[in-house]
């Protein structure tokens, strides 16, 4: 099986890991709003797991993070 390759096909592409998994955190809290937005694009959406390298496990519990901390008003919910 041939690996991966970038557009440029000159380096093979490198698997990301999880944020949480690397540090050894088991919750995500909402109320850490700086770690929160390393998972949000400058328009304050939230990115995907294959941008962010997180684990599935770990993306569901960003995406409830971010969701309670726009719910609480410590993140925005749109940047213009």
């Amino acid at each position: 099986m041939r690996p991966n390759y970038n557009n440029n096909n000159t380096q093979p592409q490198v698997k990301k890991q999880c944020y949480f998994c690397s540090n050894k955190m088991t919750t995500v809290d909402y109320k850490d709003t700086q770690t929160l937005r390393r998972f949000m694009t400058p328009h304050a959406k939230i990115m995907s797991h294959n941008r962010t390298g997180t684990c599935p496990k770990h993306q569901r519990m960003v995406t409830l993070a971010l969701k309670r901390a726009r719910h609480m008003a410590l993140l925005p919910f749109v940047s213009a």
